[in-house]
Formats: C-alpha cells, sequence, structure tokens
C-alpha cells in the first residue's frame, strides 16, 4: 500500500482532538515564553538527524494546525530518511510555531521510530523468502497507539488488531477462566458471530488441535523455539490446511529469520512499538531571506 495514501484511514476529528489533548498536556497553563518571543510571523525548518523511515505527517499537521502555523513538506510519507535531510518547512506566529514544536517532533519521532522499526523487520522476513505477514500487537503507548498503529502500516508491517474489537483473541487467561479450549472457542465462537474471526493462544500442538476442532480460525503458537515451531505448525496444517497460524513470543529483529517458514501465516512482534528507539528530529527557525542550517551538522 502507497504511505501516501494511508493518511484517509485517520478520521480528522480524532486527530484534531489527540493533537488538542498532546498540547494542552504540555502547556495546560500560562506559556511564560510566548513573551519572550512574540507573535512576528516565523519560519523554520524541519530536519531529519538520523536514518529510518519518515512517518507521522498527519499528526505533525495537525499538531501545528491547532497553533495556527502552516507545513510545507519536501519528502512524502514512507521515505527512506538520509542525514541530514530537509524535510519539511513551518510557518506561523514565532510564539505559535514554539508552542508545537515539541509536541510535534515527539510525535514524528515516535511514529517514524516505529515505521523504521517495522520496514526492517518487514525486509528481514523478505530476505529470508518468507512472504507471510510481519505484525504489530496492542503492546502500545497508552493514548497513542493510533499514531503506532498508523507508524507500523507506513513501514510496511500489519497493524493486527487495532483494538479488542477488531479480532476475538482467547490467550491462555480466557481459557484458564472458561474452563478449557473447546469452551473458551465455543463461546468466542459465539460471540464473533460472521463478522470477526476467532483466535486461539496455545502452548502445544494438543492446544492448537483443540482449538482449531472447536472452529477456530487462527491458531497462536506463543513463546515456541524455532526448533519446536515449524514442527508444530506443519502438523497443524497436515490436519487443518485453513487454519492461519501466528508466531509470537520473544521474536526480535535479530532472530526473526529463524520464526519464518512455510506452515507459518504471521509473525507478530511486540518490540515494533515496545522497543523502537525514536529518531532524531530538530526543528530550526530561520530568518526570512537567508539559507537554513542544520548547525549540529554544520560543516
Amino acid at each position: 500500500m502507497d504511505p501516501e495514501g494511508l493518511a484517509l484511514l485517520l478520521p480528522p476529528a480524532t486527530l484534531a482532538a489527540l493533537a488538542d489533548s498532546w498540547l494542552r498536556e504540555d502547556c495546560p497553563g500560562p506559556n511564560h515564553a510566548a513573551l519572550v518571543t512574540g507573535a512576528a510571523p516565523s519560519q523554520a525548518v524541519l530536519w531529519a538527524k538520523s536514518p529510518g523511515v519518515l512517518a507521522g505527517r498527519p499528526f505533525f499537521d495537525a499538531i501545528f494546525a491547532q497553533v495556527n502555523c502552516q507545513v510545507s513538506w519536501f519528502l512524502p510519507e514512507g521515505s527512506k530518511l538520509v542525514p541530514v535531510a530537509r524535510v519539511a518547512e513551518v510557518r506561523g506566529p514565532a510564539h505559535c510555531l514554539l508552542l508545537g514544536e515539541r509536541v510535534a517532533l515527539n510525535t514524528l519521532a515516535r511514529c517514524s521510530g516505529v515505521a523504521s522499526a517495522a520496514a526492517a523487520a518487514v525486509q528481514a522476513a523478505r530476505e529470508a523468502g518468507w512472504a507471510g505477514h510481519v505484525a504489530g500487537t496492542r503492546k502500545t503507548t497508552p493514548g497513542f497507539r493510533l499514531v503506532e498503529k498508523y507508524g507500523l502500516l507506513v513501514g510496511g508491517a500489519a497493524a493486527h488488531r487495532y483494538d479488542l474489537g477488531g479480532l476475538v483473541m482467547v490467550k491462555d487467561n480466557h481459557v484458564l477462566a472458561a474452563g478449557g479450549v473447546e469452551k473458551a472457542v465455543r463461546g468466542a465462537r459465539q460471540v464473533a458471530d460472521f463478522a470477526l474471526k476467532v483466535e486461539v493462544e496455545c502452548s502445544s500442538l494438543q492446544e492448537a488441535v483443540e482449538a482449531a476442532e472447536a472452529g477456530a480460525d487462527l491458531v497462536l503458537l506463543d513463546n515456541f523455539k524455532p526448533e519446536e515451531l515449524h514442527p508444530t505448525a506443519a502438523a497443524l496444517k497436515a490436519r487443518f490446511p485453513g487454519v492461519g497460524v501466528e508466531a509470537s513470543g520473544g521474536i526480535t529483529l535479530a532472530n526473526l529469520p529463524q520464526f519464518c517458514g512455510p506452515h507459518i501465516d504471521v509473525i507478530s512482534l511486540g518490540m515494533l512499538t515496545q522497543a523502537a528507539p525514536a529518531l532524531d528530529f530538530s526543528l530550526k527557525l530561520f530568518a526570512e531571506g537567508t539559507a537554513p542550517v542544520c548547525r549540529a551538522y554544520r560543516s
């Protein structure tokens, strides 16, 4: 999917509400620094100072729209960043531009970090000759899920469940509470009806078979070592070729190729959102009529 088109997934009202909440968190009271800068028309350049994938333009735009500033982009969403890159220009009243600066940079840096990790994971899977789905998880930052899920998509990964309503996931605690795999799946199938798929977390081939027999659409083989994962998935697929198999637990960018195999349909990594390092961006004001310079990298 073209990363540029992904912005259409983001409801404008939600973007505006998120931007407003982030700005209110950062400045809930008087902005004393505004008296230092004043309201004179100003301009600043957004510089990318670390390599990775650019992601989060709609959030950056929404934040500056809230403070009456305009953003002009030089690079499209999903671009590969080679430092030092001139990414965008922001114009508006000086006090407004600086009010939005840190919030916008934080959001863009985090979103781009998730997209970069996702792109690296997808690349590792493809280089291993595997064509399945690399996915994220619900291990996201509270209040920031939309940004992180969007970053996954820009990086080429699947977002997986956006929330609990996107899929009926029967985990080990659900099985324990229900009194067994069969009872848990039966209950899940009743609530899922025709609209939702049912996935069951399993820790053994026996549990996976029970789940498939009970009507699960997907089986999550959780925390399996690669040498155990592939024969288990092969045995399950031999009996239930229509059941999807997801591998998760303990998977990193370094060991991901070991989990790629012909009987694995999805590999999910919580680290794509939990451990992705933020990219380094900076926003630097410059005087009208002068050439913008990223001083930290001036030769």
